[in-house]
């Protein structure tokens, strides 16, 4: 978000009897406040979502009165005056600094080696697409190119394209995914290519490392139980260490917080404190917490002593302890003795 905008967001102190104008409303006044040109401006620095809620706000703030408007002035000059704009636009400053200098070929020569790299590339353009745009772009095409673009999505919208590519296509598409190492610049043209015929204006951008287990976990995560069952499945037969990987990576011991008191307590009775033990001593508090709750007042306090007078832990016993805690809870889930998360809601 740019300095001017971003002084704006941040609440400053209202006149005596009154509550100060909050962050995002402020800001969606002074936007109203800016014409047309320099509004558009900002909104493109900002991510779909900020411009979404900010276009929202605008709306419930066109009605203002005269008060407001200077208290949101008042607040951006306040912020302004703590702020520098040295690094508004640097970058093309130092480059033109340099070609007047250098020339343009030795410039580009330098700039090569001391400009600090964009992050942005060609595929920015998929955060502003829907799933079933997403999902018609690339159904056609072969399965690499639709994991390289799950992978630059965030995994709910993922899900989504998944669930609207052809059932066969997904299992294949789900394995490249898990597989995926480095994406050459090669594919990146070609999924900009492809978003050039939908009307997308694209940055270049280089290659890019991407994809792997944990995506394709994020997703199966989101996907109804049934649908990402089937695909485990049919990922196990292609590659079984794969799909261990990403069975591993869908349920892990921080999950556990996710069990309700009845499943988590016939899992905690299950496990030996020998195990319990290191395991909850690299557990985040909220989940170590609702772990004692389900144990008896004796038992919670006998493993909260043992904690204490264990000390220190090396990390690989704490981590080999919540494996196995976590592959005990897939057994019994297995076994119908407890339902663990993945998926959506299914209802028969």
């Amino acid at each position: 978000m740019p300095d001017a905008l971003d002084a704006a967001v941040e609440e400053g102190v209202a006149p005596e009897g009154r509550r100060p104008i909050p962050g995002h409303q402020a800001a969606a006044i002074l936007m109203l406040l800016f014409s047309e040109e320099q509004a558009a401006e900002i909104l493109t620095r900002l991510e779909p979502d900020e411009v979404r809620q900010l276009s929202e706000m605008m709306y419930t703030v066109a009605d203002i009165g005269a008060e407001d408007i200077n208290e949101v002035l008042d607040m951006f000059i306040d912020k302004a005056r703590n702020r520098t704009t040295l690094g508004y636009k640097a970058g093309e400053q130092i480059e033109g600094m340099l070609k007047r200098a250098l020339g343009d070929r030795r410039a580009e020569t330098m700039l090569t080696r001391i400009a600090p790299k964009k992050s942005g590339n060609g595929l920015e353009a998929l955060k502003w697409m829907d799933a079933v745009e997403i999902a018609l772009l690339v159904e056609n095409e072969h399965p690499q190119i639709a994991a390289v673009v799950l992978s630059f999505l965030k995994p709910e919208v993922a899900a989504n394209v998944l669930q609207l590519l052809p059932a066969e296509a997904q299992e294949d598409v789900v394995f490249r995914l898990a597989t995926l190492g480095p994406v050459s610049a090669e594919a990146i043209e070609t999924i900009e290519a492809l978003l050039m015929t939908q009307g997308a204006s694209q940055r270049g951008g280089a290659g890019a490392s991407s994809g792997g287990t944990s995506d394709a976990a994020a997703i199966m995560n989101i996907i109804n139980k049934r649908e990402s069952t089937r695909i485990i499945k049919a990922v196990t037969k292609r590659d079984k260490d794969v799909a261990r990987q990403i069975e591993d990576e869908m349920f892990v011991f921080a999950d556990l917080l996710r069990l309700d008191a009845k499943d988590l307590g016939t899992l905690v009775r299950a496990i030996e404190s020998s195990l319990l033990v290191p395991a909850l001593k690299g557990a985040e508090d909220k989940l170590r917490d609702k772990m004692f709750g389900c144990m008896s007042s004796r038992a919670a306090q006998s493993i909260a002593d043992e904690l204490a007078d264990r000390g220190p832990m090396p990390m690989s016993e704490v981590i080999e302890a919540q494996k196995a805690i976590v592959q005990a809870a897939k057994r019994m889930a297995d076994a119908g003795d407890i339902v663990i998360g993945g998926g959506g809601d299914e209802y028969v």
